[in-house]
């Protein structure tokens, strides 16, 4: 089979794969500030000949590279930006290599690696003759604040596809089939007056009751929104001292739900309530609108392709020391949260991962129809074009995403889970060039589940990337 030579070609890039993916974990970059992260895969795909283009959607550490010509283009999104207070050395016990600093606890040093990997495996067959067509990898900033995939689908980036392809790092190995919620990311910052809150306080208008009386009121509003719908906030400035009325105070909210109708009309009553506790406190508001999403749309036809892919490359094949070192780091992990991890996977396969340390053999594809209590800007490329995503097995059972347990593994064994991926997305990718009727019946489920709901950025005209905000 021809497509073996794409797994044949990405083995034989192993070592420079998981040299990559470690010199990305050592040098962790938060959104919008992947400068060193994304060229380590800028220059592996020019040395392929790959043509690239850099600073995509305003944001200089977004790009595409492509190689080919002609139809089916499939595109493989890749991702590489790092979370806040996650440093962690390769240790079984929480120890940062920097206090404070950043860390790779959701995999993105193995989710971009492994994304070139399976590209320039497709490069190959297609050089050969083996395809005709393109294939295109998209470098996506800022995954963890939900912001570089929306800027570039706002500028017509994927307009062009006829699939994506993409994947995470996980406790499974799996394709992915539940939904995401949509999103919306808004700052509302209010400013009254400053007085001194003994000596004269009806001189002052304090911003922070604003912003408690926000509060307050999204509290009344989440009785009368859906079951699924999430409304989370912090306050990001409230004052400086308790005898100064506050003149300036900023809270920060997300608002979620299973479908991006619902989202706006929450984050309309969001700034309804807004502008009443405005009026309330007689201070003025004002609505940021940092970034927005949409939910994940999955489509069944690709992700019957990832499945028949995941089946044909088999196990990562850890090692003994890898599932030695894996066990060490589940016995740091919960029994409940190792349960709720299997909460969703078919019961002939749950008795055996939870005994195991590492679990690295596919699991068919599950949970179809359910809704995830996460985001991510996978879902805007999903309403743009079939898309199909999976999971592969990089973690110890049982462990969260956005842990030091996770940045562990990231920087260990699951290096070789990176390679595993590079296959499964390489061969998935030359199936789909292969076979342009595959393609056209992803489309043909595509328009009928997206019907006359075409997609619209989320974002207002006038929203600029957010370089000032990488927290996620």
């Amino acid at each position: 089979m021809a497509r073996a030579t794409v797994y044949e070609d990405v083995e034989s890039e192993r070592e420079r794969l998981t040299s990559m993916a470690q010199r990305i974990w050592e040098t962790p970059e938060l959104g919008l500030q992947e400068e060193e992260s994304a060229q380590v895969l800028i220059d592996r795909l020019m040395e392929e000949e790959f043509d690239v283009e850099v600073g995509l959607g305003g944001m200089p550490t977004a790009f595409k590279a492509s190689y080919g010509s002609g139809d089916p283009t499939v595109g493989i999104l890749g991702e590489y930006d790092a979370l806040p207070d996650l440093s962690q050395k390769v240790t079984a016990e929480h120890d940062p290599v920097e206090q404070g600093g950043p860390g790779h606890g959701c995999g993105h040093n193995l989710f971009g690696v492994a994304g070139v990997g399976g590209a320039i495996g497709v490069k190959r067959a297609i050089e050969r003759g083996d395809i005709d067509g393109t294939i295109e990898f998209y470098g996506c900033p800022a995954e963890e604040t939900l912001v570089g995939k929306v800027f570039m689908a706002r500028d017509g980036v994927f307009d062009g596809l006829d699939a994506a392809i993409t994947w995470h790092p996980s406790t499974l190995s799996t394709p992915t089939l539940d939904r995401s919620l949509a999103l919306d990311s808004i700052q509302f910052t209010f400013d009254g007056v400053s007085a001194h809150a003994a000596a004269a306080p009806e001189s002052g208008r304090s911003a922070l009751d604003a912003v408690e009386l926000l509060n307050t009121g999204v509290e009344y509003m989440r009785e009368h929104i859906s079951e699924k719908a999430r409304v989370h906030y912090v306050i990001t400035d409230g004052g400086d001292a308790p005898n100064v009325v506050p003149a300036k105070a900023t809270v920060w909210y997300y608002v979620r739900a299973p479908t991006r109708s619902e989202v706006e009309q929450i984050s309309d009553w969001l700034t309804d309530i807004a502008d009443g506790a405005a009026t309330m406190t007689q201070t003025d508001v004002n609505r940021r609108f940092i970034t927005g999403c949409w939910d994940f749309l999955p489509n069944r036809t690709v992700t019957d392709v990832i499945w028949e892919t995941m089946q044909e490359v088999g196990e990562i094949g850890y090692s003994d020391d890898d599932r030695t070192f894996a066990g060490e780091l589940k016995e740091t992990v919960s029994d409940e949260r190792i349960e709720a991890s299997l909460e969703d996977v078919p019961e002939e396969y749950a008795a055996e991962i939870r005994d195991a340390n590492l679990y690295d053999v596919p699991v068919p594809p599950h949970a179809e129809g359910d809704v995830g209590g996460g985001s991510t800007d996978v879902g805007d490329v999903s309403w743009i074009t079939p898309t199909g995503q999976f999971r592969a097995a990089t973690w110890a059972v049982g462990t969260p995403g956005h842990t030091w347990q996770a940045t562990a593994a990231n920087g260990d064994f699951g290096k070789q889970g990176a390679v595993y991926a590079a296959k499964v997305l390489g061969g998935t990718a030359y199936t789909l060039i292969e076979n342009p009727s595959i393609v056209a019946e992803a489309n043909e489920e595509f328009d009928a589940e997206t019907g006359e709901q075409s997609y619209e950025t989320p974002l207002p005209p006038e929203t600029e990337p957010p370089f000032d905000n990488t927290a996620p």
